[in-house]
């Protein structure tokens, strides 16, 4: 795990509003197949992407931890940002595939997808484990090391 290569950035997130937003991540998925609601699975790719591709400074969900952090006064602590946006663009890439499988009513396939995003949010949640990290470093750095 030493030889993980993250992206970088001069920007900083506390971890733990990364952390919660993994946890409401995880509560929206499974209510969104509870309820049988697409409208559950448009928000949580909307508020992927603005996470991913805007400069906006809360989404939803991120407004949602950044306010449980204050009143459970969690610690802050600072981590780099660039990770963080990476792995958002990779849920809004999973959220919008298992938001058209939803859509295209292939059930089991949108259910195995959202069994990965889920497993992936929870390690982030649990143990502060970033699989963004791991990708980047197994999938996209060995392109750019040419």
């Amino acid at each position: 795990m030493k030889n993980l290569v993250c992206p970088i950035s001069d920007q900083r997130v506390n971890e733990q509003v990364t952390r919660l937003n993994a946890m409401f991540t995880i509560g929206l998925i499974v209510l969104a197949f509870v309820l049988n609601s697409a409208i559950l699975f448009i928000f949580l790719m909307a508020d992927f992407f603005i996470r991913a591709f805007t400069e906006v400074k809360f989404s939803p969900l991120n407004y949602a931890s950044h306010y449980l952090s204050h009143a459970l006064n969690l610690p802050v602590k600072l981590i780099d940002k660039a990770p963080k946006v990476f792995a958002a663009r990779l849920g809004f890439l999973m959220i919008a595939l298992i938001s058209g499988l939803f859509f295209l009513n292939l059930k089991i396939a949108s259910i195995v997808i959202a069994g990965m995003l889920i497993f992936f949010a929870s390690l982030e949640f649990l143990f502060a484990i970033c699989i963004g990290c791991m990708i980047y470093t197994f999938m996209i750095l060995p392109f750019y090391k040419k």
